[in-house]
């Protein structure tokens, strides 16, 4: 009998899968309600995550639009060379910008002096050309096909633009709002097309232009909350300085002074020279020259024209004048002095007596004067804004003083000399007294400008001839622009033997310098002459305080630079 079949064994019946245990940070599992949370932050979390990304595609198609500036062609940095080609496009003066010119087109080159945003699609700026600025302003236009469209981008640039930046500008002009008092051009403003750079500043800048253009008594006000820029700050940092408008005046109206003397002189049928900075003796005293080596022998820095301009007349050139540096190598510390400045120099042969050329340079100190208060009227108003003065008296006739009148107007007001002691018939006049006397002929002539004849021979140089009929005193003269001296004159000694003598007496040999002696051995005219300082003129018309304030680069035993 056959084994029955076998019963199948029975099957497991599958259970559910057990529920996922999470746990919470504890290590205890959580809770469902804890786990309901869980799942709700994730879908938060994910919904965030495409949020970001959504706009994080916005931004990147924003910027990709953005890229595709419209207005590229307007604005932005020129090349470094700009001498590629010359278009000839013509430029305008921001001076010459007026209401007239409302409506027009104009291109010009300025310096930014501001730039200044007003939210993203607007830009206000102030543009300056040497003395004269404009108000401009840029506007984001909406018409994308303007060939004058103004981007936000363009916009941005503008008002980026660093202070003192050069940029090249196209604009039209407008009619502003209301005058425009922070500009010179006060009846039109420039609503700018295209605005690029040509040089941008890439420092910060030592001093700013418009603390450098306060009148010096904001300069002086202790409560003032601006910066202050002292005189060695504007010195060592000359460069912008002389971008104020004061400082532009100042050298306009020195250069005036030096056009004005060359330009009476030669009416006057004088001869222009040019003498030689190189000599091989000190024209006055070996104490005040600049030594330097010329070869294998010593030479000096000429400390005044005075030899080569005597020799001229001796040459019968009869009239000379020259305008060229002078060098005094005395330390000298003041308000008024410098060892190297330009010398206005003239020496002429007269036929009576040295009183002819007193008369000639008062003339020509009158013409230059009468000037300055006429045709640069503008310039010295300009500099009288920044240092307010009295304006600078001169009478219808010119005050001339003998020396000895002078000491006893000062001995009469009860001047004394600096050791406290009684002022001398022949003593030299300090600075200080100077200035007394310049203020009582102020005071008694009226008159800021004045003639000091017949000075004590002891005080003057080799060369000057004594007095007729009193050979204390000296045919020499001195010039004064308010209580100070600008200009020294004299008779010179035209007899070579006398002028030996003389030498002698000084201290100087006459073989250090035969030249100059043999010019009088040949035989030379009666002549006199005189040497004023172009800074000292500029100076004391002006009243500026300092004579470093008439220099261009100023130099000063403490100075050489740049």
């Amino acid at each position: 009998m056959s084994d029955p079949t076998p019963t199948p064994a029975p099957q497991a019946t599958p259970s559910a899968p057990a529920a996922e245990v999470i746990l919470g940070p504890d290590g205890v599992p959580l809770s469902k309600n804890e786990l309901k949370k869980r799942a709700k932050d994730a879908e938060k979390a994910e919904k965030l995550a495409q949020r970001l990304a959504r706009e994080a595609e916005q931004a990147r198609i924003k910027k990709e639009k953005d890229d595709q500036d419209s207005a590229t062609q307007n604005y932005g940095k020129l090349p470094l060379h700009q001498s590629s080609t010359r278009e000839g496009r013509t430029r305008v003066n921001i001076a010459d910008i007026s209401a007239a010119n409302i409506g027009e087109t104009v291109y010009f080159r300025a310096r930014v002096v501001t730039s200044r945003a007003q939210g993203a699609k607007m830009v206000f700026m102030n543009l300056r050309q040497q003395s004269a600025s404009i108000q401009a302003l840029m506007e984001v236009t909406k018409n994308e096909d303007d060939p004058h469209q103004i981007s936000k981008q363009m916009v941005k640039y503008a008002a980026a633009i660093p202070s003192e930046s050069i940029v090249l500008v196209e604009g039209e002009v407008k009619a502003p709002f209301e005058a425009v008092k922070s500009a010179s051009v006060q009846d039109a403003e420039v609503v700018i097309r295209k605005i690029h750079t040509l040089v941008e500043v890439s420092t910060t800048l030592p001093i700013g232009y418009a603390d450098a253009s306060r009148s010096a008594a904001d300069h002086e006000n202790e409560d003032a909350t601006y910066v202050k820029v002292s005189l060695k700050n504007r010195l060592d940092n000359r460069v912008i300085d002389l971008r104020t408008d004061t400082n532009l005046s100042i050298f306009k109206i020195q250069s005036a002074v030096g056009s004005l003397f060359r330009q009476f002189l030669v009416e006057k049928n004088f001869i222009e020279i040019h003498t030689p900075k190189l000599q091989g003796a000190a024209t006055e005293s070996g104490a005040s020259v600049f030594k330097v080596a010329y070869f294998d022998r010593p030479a000096f820095l000429a400390q005044s024209p005075q030899l080569a301009k005597q020799m001229c007349i001796a040459g019968d050139m009869e009239r000379v004048f020259e305008i060229a540096p002078v060098f005094r190598a005395e330390n000298s510390n003041t308000h008024r002095h410098l060892t190297e400045f330009m010398g206005l120099d003239l020496e002429m042969a007269f036929e009576e007596h040295y009183h002819e050329v007193v008369d000639i340079v008062d003339a020509l100190l009158l013409h230059i004067f009468k000037a300055l208060k006429t045709t640069y009227l503008a310039e010295v108003q300009t500099v009288r804004k920044q240092f307010p003065t009295e304006e600078f008296l001169i009478p219808e006739k010119t005050v001339r003083l003998e020396f000895k009148d002078a000491i006893k107007m000062l001995r009469d007001a009860g001047a004394k000399l600096e050791d406290g002691s009684e002022l001398g018939d022949f003593d030299d006049l300090s600075t200080k007294n100077e200035k007394f006397l310049g203020a009582l002929v102020r005071e008694k002539y009226q008159t800021d400008y004045f003639i000091l004849d017949k000075f004590p021979l002891a005080v003057r140089p080799f060369y000057t001839m004594p007095d007729a009929t009193d050979p204390n005193y000296s045919n020499s003269y001195d010039f004064f622009m308010r209580g100070e001296e600008i200009l020294s004159g004299a008779q010179r000694i035209h007899d070579a033997d006398f002028l030996c003598k003389q030498m002698l007496g000084k201290g100087v040999d006459p073989e250090s310098m035969k030249g100059y002696v043999d010019a009088f051995r040949f035989g030379a005219p009666p002549h006199a002459g005189a040497g004023l300082g172009l800074e000292r003129i500029v100076q004391f018309y002006l009243n500026l305080g300092d004579i470093r304030r008439a220099s261009l680069f100023p130099r000063d035993p403490s100075r050489l630079e740049p």
